[in-house]
């Protein structure tokens, strides 16, 4: 016999898959839209290609870089922006 999951365990469970999704994005996707970014703004990087430029980025990570850690978390925190912004229309429109 199967027992359905509370309302807010599914939630919960929901809002942690999409955290872990959003920071491997922020750990993988975007290192690398930086670094190709760059290089066709600024020039060549000075190291060894990307793969030393992720390796100082994940570095400074692991030494807790305030800067480094709110860019890894960027995309959860645009998209928890956008819901709010789409719940405060929804609001003021019902008013």
């Amino acid at each position: 016999m199967s027992e359905q999951q509370p309302v807010w365990k599914k939630a919960v469970n929901h809002e942690l898959a999409l955290f872990l999704w959003l920071l491997l994005a922020g750990l993988t996707l975007l290192p690398l839209a930086v670094y190709f970014v760059g290089e066709a703004v600024f020039g060549k990087y000075d190291g060894s290609g990307f793969a030393e430029f992720y390796r100082m980025l994940h570095g400074e990570l692991r030494d807790g870089e305030p800067a480094l850690w709110f860019l890894s978390l960027s995309p959860y925190i645009i998209w928890q922006l956008l819901r709010l912004t789409v719940k405060a229309f929804r609001v003021a429109g019902s008013h």
